[in-house]
């Protein structure tokens, strides 16, 4: 059984229907969700972890970070499209009350400053929340901005439809399940990892980067994330570019356990995108066994 961050109609269960459609548990938050795997209550549950527009979602972030272990196994990208839905026979001129999810707003805000300036927008748990609030005429709402699938599921049609500022916004979602082995690279993959300082000092991030940048890793996401230990404690998660059994990856993670006062693993797994990173000269998997045969040739020299 899998579970996903709901209630039913969100991207996020969206995203997990391309994966499966067998029945699944929705939880009421990521939290709850991820306790639910760590639990052993579900298999796995589908989260959201970044959006192209408002970035990382600190809530998956930050409960990724603490408590038992986790791995991320799968990736999936949806194109997030937002419309105006209302009960039918609602028109843009009755439109006077607006709910949704505080992403949707941040990513309808101009539209709605346009076409709505005087209504009222209400911040919700989620977009499927919003839509099912609005098919109750006793809710005093008249409208929800949320996806297609949540609109359709509590019998919404669309006032307006494709009113999002950014037309090609998309949200990534991660599968996590219990630590297991990572999946085999693929050629195409990224590696998550969490990564605490010894102390906030200067040079400290640069040290991190350097793991990096120092074995031809590009990085795909960094951000800073309060430690929840005092002010001015950050952590940094990190989406790196390869797989933890492609050499350079594999120098760049204990060269991170060297410098660092904990690693926390979550995976290596394939991109959903399918982009294989530009590999610099000198960064190969057979450029790093060259090295290492030179380099044993050195210890242990052939008898002439």
């Amino acid at each position: 059984m899998l579970g996903y961050f709901g209630p039913a109609g969100t991207f996020t269960h969206e995203a997990l229907l391309t994966l499966s459609e067998e029945p699944a548990i929705a939880y009421a938050s990521v939290p709850l969700a991820l306790d639910a795997v760590r639990s052993g209550e579900v298999e796995a549950a589908m989260v959201p972890i970044e959006n192209s527009v408002e970035g990382g979602v600190s809530a998956t972030l930050d409960a990724l970070a603490a408590g038992k272990r986790l791995m991320i196994v799968r990736e999936v990208l949806v194109p997030v499209q937002f419309g105006l839905y209302g009960r039918p026979g609602t028109t843009l001129d009755d439109v006077r009350r607006v709910v949704t999810h505080p992403h949707s707003a941040a990513q309808t805000r101009f539209w709605m400053a346009a076409n709505l300036p005087d209504a009222v927008v209400t911040e919700g748990g989620s977009n499927a929340a919003a839509a099912q609030a609005v098919s109750d005429p006793a809710s005093g709402y008249d409208a929800a901005i949320c996806g297609q699938v949540a609109g359709e599921l509590y019998g919404l049609v669309p006032i307006v439809d494709g009113i999002s500022d950014n037309s090609s916004a998309v949200t990534r979602f991660v599968l996590v399940s219990r630590p297991t082995e990572p999946p085999r690279p693929t050629g195409a993959d990224k590696t998550t990892l969490v990564a605490y300082m010894h102390t906030d000092r200067a040079g400290a991030l640069l040290e991190i980067l350097e793991q990096f940048s120092g074995r031809g890793v590009s990085l795909c996401r960094i951000e800073s994330r309060p430690t929840k230990t005092g002010m001015g404690n950050y952590c940094f998660s990190i989406d790196a570019e390869g797989h933890m059994r492609e050499p350079r990856m594999a120098e760049a993670m204990q060269g991170l356990h060297r410098i660092c006062e904990d690693v926390i693993f979550l995976g290596s797994y394939a991109r959903a995108d399918g982009i294989r990173p530009e590999v610099a000269r000198g960064f190969t998997d057979q450029d790093f066994r060259a090295a290492r045969e030179w380099y044993a040739s050195l210890v242990n020299p052939e008898d002439e």
